[in-house]
């Protein structure tokens, strides 16, 4: 299961039926992480409500944090709590959220909001203070890929100006702050700690759900439904800024793909212009054909300017002719 499920609102319910799948037929099955890292992330607990994790639990500080739907609002458990302050590190909410339009709008009523991020892109409209930091090729780490193979990798070249490894800026801010355990020198010092030679990180490794409870919903939306995605030249702000990677064929602008039948309920055929409204903003793209898709869906890509004024990657839509 890639990106696209695990985007889903159901994605627990997509992961628990694969995997009755997988045990009734006897076969295996895989799950790509979201980002290169995602495993490690899990491994040392950076992830809320990991604690049960065995290989977690060292790294426990107590009570778990809120996860992305709760600190940005999109989760109802927790309805009387709400954030007065973010700290975006690579991230550019406007690109890099599940619902863009819900995310601004959350962040931009916060109180104080600190940017840390190799560019200066539209930080200035939400962030109170912008920390510059280096992007990866001018910095150290570690990361833990979908397999549990254990990856370092070295800067290539010094950071630029007076920008700083993301991590000696956690450190800075964390010493003045006088929190525990910010004190390493180096991104080895970190690794040595987490993966002692010896280790074996498979047996940490599994796809099966535990203390998962299955809630049957019934729906009854009527409405022509968005399936979102993240195109692949999109997906950071590296990439998204590459001229070379927005002239091919995978950096073309998104459109707004359709089965034929959808557009003759709309009266439209492949090239024509119509407006798509979410939550309180639309956009105008131009239409595509795509048979595969589900007669009451179109598909619209996130993360790009052209449609980050749109809402949630799957959701409600109005579509209309232009």
């Amino acid at each position: 299961m890639g990106n696209l499920s695990q985007h889903h609102p159901d994605y627990s319910w997509i992961n628990f039926l694969v995997g009755l799948v997988a045990q009734v037929t006897g076969a295996s099955y895989g799950v790509l992480g979201e980002a290169a890292n995602s495993v490690g992330a899990y491994l040392v607990g950076a992830i809320p409500q990991t604690k049960t994790l065995s290989f977690a639990a060292k790294f426990d500080q107590g009570e778990a944090g809120l996860n992305a739907a709760q600190m940005l609002g999109f989760s109802n458990d927790l309805t009387d709590e709400k954030c007065q302050a973010f700290i975006l590190m690579n991230v550019e909410p406007e690109f890099d959220t599940y619902n863009s339009q819900k995310s601004l709008k959350t962040i931009k009523s916060s109180e104080f909001v600190v940017s840390m991020s190799a560019y200066k892109g539209n930080g200035e409209d939400y962030a109170d203070v912008l920390l510059p930091i280096a992007p990866f090729t001018e910095t150290s780490g570690t990361y833990v890929n979908t397999e549990g193979r254990i990856q370092s990798f070295n800067g290539v070249v010094s950071p630029l100006g007076e920008a700083r490894p993301a991590w000696k800026v956690l450190r800075v801010l964390a010493n003045l702050l006088g929190l525990e355990k910010f004190d390493y020198e180096t991104p080895e010092q970190i690794r040595a700690e987490i993966f002692p030679d010896g280790l074996e990180i498979n047996q940490y490794l599994n796809n099966t759900l535990r203390n998962f409870g299955t809630e049957i919903r019934v729906t009854e939306e009527q409405g022509i439904q968005r399936i979102g995605e993240v195109p692949i030249y999109q997906t950071d702000p590296i990439v998204r800024r590459a001229e070379s990677l927005q002239d091919t064929r995978d950096g073309a602008p998104p459109k707004a793909w359709m089965a034929t039948a959808m557009q003759q309920n709309l009266g439209v055929i492949a090239g024509d212009q119509v407006k798509i409204t979410q939550g309180d903003e639309f956009v105008r793209l131009e239409v595509a054909h795509d048979e595969k898709l589900p007669v009451n869906c179109v598909r619209i890509a996130c993360a790009h300017p052209k449609t980050i004024a749109l809402g949630a990657l799957f959701g409600e839509i109005l579509v209309e002719k232009l």
